[in-house]
This record gives structure tokens, sequence and C-alpha cells, in this order.
């Protein structure tokens, strides 16, 4: 099949899925897809894509197991233990200092599996907080797209297997012997671990958290869909919120929306751009009465840090003169007091220092725009500086005016600069020529350099998705050892059984009275039981697999041909022959042999049973 066809395919395979199930793996990378497909069409005898398309739509149940090849749940407690050390002592303190005391803890452990990794940052938050803490505020949000994994990380049940990477001191603390033959995570804690399906790729991100925890899943997307995802978990933190990746992952395209806090252990911090949050993150919203208070008092708060973290001393004057808000550096400039505000601003010396500001104010009244005065002189503390001052109406939501804002820029800088300016213009006009041919060599320089680093980051994240890949088929083949770990597990589980049930089949055989002798349809022996050896003198490991007719015994072997094939014909069930034999002790008896056929689950005969016992002297069998 060409190609373009096998993707086409594949294509339309993964829409059907989508559409019908509500899983997409378009956005994840097509070599991991398409090996993980292929084993799965094996595994049912398909050869093509669109045959095993038809093959889910005739079987549904097929859906179960498509989802278990291409979702590998590769997990553990304290996977990669240097990171988790990290996180226990650098992230958790860093996270708890920044908050107020009794402040919510909100933690999303996306793509969890079978929760290991929760738990995990659940054992970490308790020991920093104690379990009463722990229990009032912290919220864990486990989720994943796989339903089978999520179930069972909701019943929070482990084997010694799962928790050999668990501290000693851990297990003893956090996790309860179980019904089921393992240990379970202390009930008390696990309310506060909440699991839930969700789609990275399609449901809006789990919002306001301190710590995000996202290992080895990125590294199945493509860089498309990596960059998508990435916005989402910046939207989702907080301010100084912590992302925690797998090692597989860099984030090497996307250093605007977070910054490495220890790089080769995956740990990140979000940054803010100065854009805000990613536009096409849908989240959403609470109205209520009480969301509202909040907010109204969060931008309340807000006016006044913006206002004192501008950059310019500002005043506020309401329209009946008062001083109704000055920031930091006008109170600095102008010597103004907390106690200052609500006076009037006639009473003040701003008023007319460094500048008449009642004459600009009524200006401003009057014109209802915008007055300026530039370059006002003001002998300060430090120094003469000059300033451009700007008095703006400040007009309500009907349209009245309510009072002037009043700006003072220091320009002081600017007018040196320009007097500098003026001074150096005409050398600058001589040199211009050589500065030009400078820069257009700068800029050819510069064009060099940028396809060096054009062509570095190329080669940087092929080397990323390569190493990405590496990590994928690791996870693929840590996902096929477990596989055959278990069939093992099952057949020395099996060996034993086998063994114990030939034990049992030879202490029945040694107990019996009777020789007790099975030959298969080349009437090889079998089976020789005790009974025959104390007959005949020849050990069982002497006779099993020689011709029965062959066989120097004091039976008259040649004579059991006629009844041996009659069994074997099917002619008969049973029958019995008596002869004349001598024991291993050389006496002589008469020895009745009954052959009977045998079958395996009503086939064929598969063979003849042969009874051998002595008729003359019943209580003389021992002899």
């Amino acid at each position: 099949m060409p190609e373009d066809n096998e993707i086409g395919e594949l294509d339309a395979l993964l829409e059907f899925v989508k559409r019908s199930r509500r899983f997409d793996f378009t956005g994840y990378k097509r070599p991991t897809l398409q090996r993980r497909v292929a084993k799965r069409m094996q595994d049912v005898g398909c050869r093509s894509y669109d045959e095993y398309q038809d093959y889910l739509e005739v079987h549904p149940d097929e859906f179960a197991a498509f989802f278990d090849t291409l979702l590998i749940n590769v997990t553990g407690f304290f996977r990669d233990p240097a990171a988790w050390d990290f996180v226990a002592d650098e992230v958790a303190p860093r996270i708890l200092s920044g908050k107020e005391r009794g402040a919510p803890i909100r933690v999303w452990s996306a793509g969890c599996a079978s929760g290991e990794e929760a738990y995990t940052i659940a054992m970490i938050l308790a020991e920093a907080l104690g379990p009463e803490q722990f229990r009032e505020r912290v919220k864990i949000y486990g989720t994943d797209v796989d339903e089978g994994a999520l179930a069972r990380a909701r019943q929070a049940v482990y084997g010694a297997k799962e928790l050999e990477a668990v501290p000693d001191a851990f297990t003893e603390r956090y996790f309860e012997p179980s019904n089921d033959n393992g240990v379970i995570f202390r009930t008390d804690l696990r309310r506060s671990l909440i699991f839930g399906r969700h789609d990275l790729l399609q449901d809006a991100p789990i919002s306001r958290l301190d710590l995000l925890v996202c290992r080895n899943t990125l590294m199945y997307f493509n860089a498309e869909t990596q960059a998508d995802v990435l916005q989402r978990f910046n939207f989702a933190l907080l301010d100084q919120g912590f992302l925690f990746l797998g090692k597989a992952e860099t984030l090497l395209t996307q250093s605007a929306l977070f910054r490495p806090v220890e790089l080769p252990l995956r740990v990140f911090q979000r940054m803010d751009d100065g854009n805000g949050r990613p536009r096409n993150v849908q989240v959403p919203v609470r109205y209520d009465a009480e969301l509202v208070s909040e907010r109204v008092a969060a931008r309340a708060t807000l006016r006044d840090a913006a206002l004192d973290a501008a950059v310019v001393p500002v005043i506020v004057v309401d329209v009946n003169g008062a001083l109704a808000l000055a920031n930091e550096r006008a109170r600095a400039l102008f010597d103004l007091s907390a106690g200052d505000l609500g006076a009037p601003l006639q009473d003040l010396e701003v008023s007319y220092r460094p500048v008449d500001l009642r004459t600009i104010i009524e200006e401003t009244y009057a014109n209802r725009e915008a007055a300026t005065r530039r370059d006002v002189v003001w002998n300060g503390t430090d120094g003469e500086r000059v300033y451009d001052v700007n008095v703006t109406p400040l007009v309500d939501i009907a349209g009245s005016t309510v009072g002037v804002t009043i700006s003072f820029t220091d320009v002081t800088l600017y007018r040196q600069l320009q007097a500098a300016l003026e001074n150096s213009k005409s050398e600058l006009e001589t040199t211009n020529e050589e500065l030009q041919s400078t820069n257009e060599e700068l800029e050819t320089t510069n064009e060099e350099l940028q396809s060096t680093v054009e062509e570095l980051e190329t080669t940087n994240e092929e080397l990323q998705s390569t190493n990405e890949e590496l990590e994928t088929l690791n996870e693929e083949l840590q996902s096929t050892n477990d596989e055959l770990q278990f069939v093992n597990d099952e057949t020395e589980r099996r060996g034993h059984e086998l063994r114990a049930l030939n034990q049992f089949f030879e202490a029945i055989m040694s107990s019996l009275e009777e020789g007790v002798a099975v030959v298969d349809r080349q009437l090889l022996v079998q089976i020789w039981n005790g009974r025959c050896e104390d007959l005949w003198g020849l050990r069982a490991d002497e006779v099993r697999g020689q011709a029965l007719l062959g066989l120097d015994i004091g039976l008259p072997v040649d004579q059991l041909w006629s009844p041996v094939r009659q069994c074997l014909d099917g002619n008969v069930e049973e029958t019995s022959v008596t002869l004349p034999a001598r024991n291993r002790r050389g006496r002589e008896f008469r020895c009745r042999v009954g052959c009977h056929a045998f079958r395996i689950q009503d086939s064929s005969v598969e063979g003849v049973v042969l009874l051998m016992e002595d008729v003359d002297d019943p209580s003389d069998r021992g002899s």
C-alpha cells in the first residue's frame, strides 16, 4: 500500500475513534501511534487500518483493548527519586512559605494513570504540613483519559512490588492493610484526592494551582499540541506556580511561559510574559454574590497597588477640590501624609509649588480636556528637577466630571540628554556614513548568526524529539516486560501445580496392589508402578519408553499383542487374559492381565492400561 494512502487510512481511523468514543489521538506523534496501532492490528489479525476500523465497528468490545494498547500506563511511586527529593526539599517549602496561614493548596497530577504520582505528592505535602493541616488545606486533582486506570487510582490498593520505591517509614505512616492482599492509602488522607477523566487537548484546565505535575505525558504529543497544552498549563498555575515534568520533556520552545528552576530535574516556574493569559483557553466562570464581593475588594486593592507602583508621582483631586489620592512617589516628592487626604487642595503647598495647579484644574474643567505644563522646575531634596505636569479630567459612566488626576513626569534626564544631543549632533553627522557602513556589516553578521541559531534550534528540537521517542520506546519495553513477568509468574505457578499433581498421581499408583503399566499406541511403556517393579524386577526408569513386547520379564508379553491391539483398534473397551508367569524371585504363578483402553475427553483411543494380578495365591502377593 502506498505510504500516502496508509497515512490517510490512519487519519480516518483516528477521526472515527474521536467521533465515536471522544478520544482525540490526532495530536499524538505519528511514529508512536503507527507502532502501537500496528501491534494491536497484529493481535487481531488485521492487515490495514481500514480493515481494523471495520473490525472496531463490528466488535465494540475491542475499543477497550485498543485504548489499553495506545495509552501506556507506566508510572510508579517516587519515580526518578532525585527529582522527587528536590520537590520535597525545595518546591514544597517554597509553596508553603508563599501562602498565608490556612490558605488552600491546590495540586494537579495530569496524566496520573493508576494514581501513584498523585499519592506521592500527597505523602510529600503530608510530611511538610502534618496530617491535620493536610486534610484542611490540600486538594489534589488526579486526571487521565483511561477510565480503567482512574478506577484503580480511586481504590488506592497496591501490592508489595509497587511499594518497593516507597520508604519504609512512609509505608508505615500512609498505608493500611487491605483485604485484597495488598495495602491501601490512608482513608482520612485519601479524601483530599479527587480523580476524574480529563482530556488535556479538549477539556478546560483546572485553575489556581500551586503545583502541576505532568510527567512523561507531553512526549507523546507533537510539537504543536505540546505548545497548546503548555499554554493551558500556564493559565492553570498561579503566579510563581511550579510545573514538574518528566525527564524527557524540556520546554525548549516555551521559554516565554516558564523559566527553569532545576532544568536537569525538569522543574519549572510560571512566568508572566505581560500579555495576560492565553486567549484560546476557556475556563468556567462562577457568578455569585461572594465572588462579586471578592472581585470588588480585589480590584480596589489592585487599583491602590497599581497607583503606588506607578513610576511617576500622581495625585487625584475630586470635583470639590479636595485631595482624594496620592501615590507613594507623590507623597515622598511633595511631603504629603495620610492626614492630608481629604483636605482642600488650596490649603496644601503642592497647589502652588512647583506650579499653580488650581489654574490648570480650572482650565481642565472649562475645556473638559487634558491640560499640560512643560518644563516645570522643582527644587526638592534630590536637587533641581524638571517636570511635565499633566492634568486629566476624570469622567464617570454617566459622563459627569468627578475630578482630575495630576501626574508629574520627570523629564530632567530627557532635557539633559536633549541638550547633549544638540551639542553632539554636528559630530554625529560627520560620522554618520562610517556608522552606516558599520551597521550594514553588523546586519550581515547578525543574519549569519541568526541563521546559525536557527540551525542549532532545529538540531536541538530534532534531538529532543529523538529523546522523547526513545523514552516512549523505553516505556513500551517496560510495559512489555511487565506482561512477560506476569506470564512467567503464571507459568511458574502452573509448574508448581503440575509437580504437586504428579506427586499425587505417583502416590496413588504406588498404593495399588495390582501391577499397573500404561502403553501408548506404539506400545511404548509410559507408566510402570511399584507393584510392577516388585513382580518383574525392573525399575520404572529402565522400562519407560521401551517397547512392551520387547521386555525380558517373567511374563510372556508376546501373548499380550492380541488383547492390546483389540483395545487400540476400538473393538473392545476392556478385556483380560490369564498367562503363566514367573516373578523376580522365581516363583511360578498364574497372572491375570486386564487390558483397558483409555481416551482423553472422549477422543480416539490414546493407549492401553494393563492391570497385572496374581490369581493363584492372593495372600502371597508380597513374595
